[in-house]
C-alpha cells in the first residue's frame, strides 16, 4: 500500500453500514408484511359480515360467521375425517420410519446408501404424476373411497421424507448406550423403544408435526380417492365456499380457515418444548 493511500473517514464508514442496515430491515418488513397481510385479512374477515378482498377494520365486530359455520356438515365432520386421516397416516409413517431408519443408522451395509438415494429419488416425485396408477391399483384392490386407503397412501407418500429425518436424528444418539443394554440381555428392537426413541424426542416431534402438517393441507389425495361427501376431510370441503360464477361469502371462508387451521397450531404448540431442545444425553457417555 502506497504512502499516498487516504481511508475514508470513519464517518462515511458508519454511513455506509447504516444505509445497510436499513435497507436491510426494509427488505425484512416488506417479507414480513407479505406474510401478516393474509393473517390480517383473515382474522379481521372472520368478523366482518361484509368482507372483501380488502385488508379492513370491520365497522362492526361480530361472530355470525362462526355461527354460519360451526354446523356439523360444514366443520365438524370434515374435522373430524381430517383427524382421523391425518393422525391415522401420522401414526403410520411415524413408527413406520423409525423401524426402517433404526437399521440404516446401527447396521452398516453396502445397500444403506442405494436405498437412501433411492427414497430421495422417490421424494422428488409429484404427487400428480402417480395419481393415476395408484387410482387405479385402489380400484383393483377395493380401496378406493375408504378411508384406510387414504390413510395408507397418505403414509406412504410421506414415508421418504421421514426415514431422512428420522435417521439423521437417530445418528446423533450414541450406539455406546444400545450396547450396554445389548449387554444387559435387551433385544435390538427393546433398544430402539426404550432408548434410542426417548433420546431422539426433538426429531420424533420434529417428524411427526412435519408429516401431520404436509398431510392436513392436502387437497388433491382425498380429492381423488374419496368419493362419499361424509368422508371428505377439511381440506377438500373448504372449497365448497367457492360459488358459482366466482361468488365467494369471505366472511365464512375467513372464520372456517381459522378453524381449520386451529388443530395444526394446537399440536405444534403441544411439541414446541421438545422442538426448542437438544438430545438429553445428560453426559451418559463419558469422553
Amino acid at each position: 500500500m502506497s504512502a499516498n493511500t487516504v481511508k475514508p473517514p470513519a464517518r462515511t464508514l458508519t454511513s455506509r453500514r447504516t444505509t445497510r442496515r436499513l435497507a436491510a430491515d426494509a427488505g425484512l418488513l416488506v417479507v414480513a408484511a407479505a406474510f401478516v397481510l393474509p393473517l390480517a385479512w383473515v382474522i379481521l374477515s372472520s368478523l366482518d359480515t361484509d368482507a372483501d378482498l380488502k385488508v379492513k377494520v370491520p365497522d362492526g365486530i361480530t361472530l355470525d360467521n362462526y355461527d354460519a359455520v360451526l354446523t356439523p356438515e360444514i366443520t365438524f365432520t370434515p374435522l373430524l375425517n381430517s383427524l382421523l386421516l391425518c393422525g391415522g397416516g401420522t401414526l403410520l409413517t411415524v413408527v413406520c420410519a423409525a423401524l426402517a431408519a433404526y437399521p440404516l443408522s446401527r447396521f452398516k451395509s453396502r445397500l444403506n446408501r442405494p436405498f437412501m438415494l433411492t427414497i430421495l429419488f422417490a421424494t422428488s416425485l409429484p404427487i400428480t404424476a402417480i395419481m393415476v396408477p395408484v387410482y387405479a391399483l385402489f380400484v383393483q384392490v377395493d380401496l378406493i373411497d375408504t378411508m384406510q386407503g387414504t390413510i395408507f397412501f397418505f403414509a406412504a407418500s410421506q414415508l421418504p421424507f421421514a426415514i431422512w429425518l428420522m435417521k439423521n436424528f437417530m445418528d446423533g444418539v450414541p450406539k455406546e448406550l444400545e450396547e450396554a443394554a445389548w449387554t444387559d440381555g435387551a433385544s435390538p428392537f427393546q433398544s430402539l423403544l426404550r432408548i434410542v426413541l426417548p433420546l431422539m424426542g426433538p426429531g420424533v416431534a420434529v417428524v411427526t408435526v412435519f408429516s401431520f402438517v404436509m398431510m392436513w393441507g392436502n387437497f388433491f389425495v382425498p380429492f381423488m380417492l374419496l368419493l362419499t361427501p361424509e368422508q371428505m376431510p377439511a381440506s377438500v370441503s373448504i372449497n365448497d365456499f367457492f360459488g358459482n360464477k366466482g361468488t365467494v361469502v369471505y366472511g365464512q371462508l375467513a372464520a372456517f380457515s381459522i378453524i381449520y387451521s386451529t388443530p395444526v397450531i394446537l399440536l405444534y404448540v403441544l411439541v414446541s418444548r421438545r422442538l426448542g431442545g437438544g438430545f438429553a444425553l445428560g453426559g451418559a457417555v463419558k469422553g
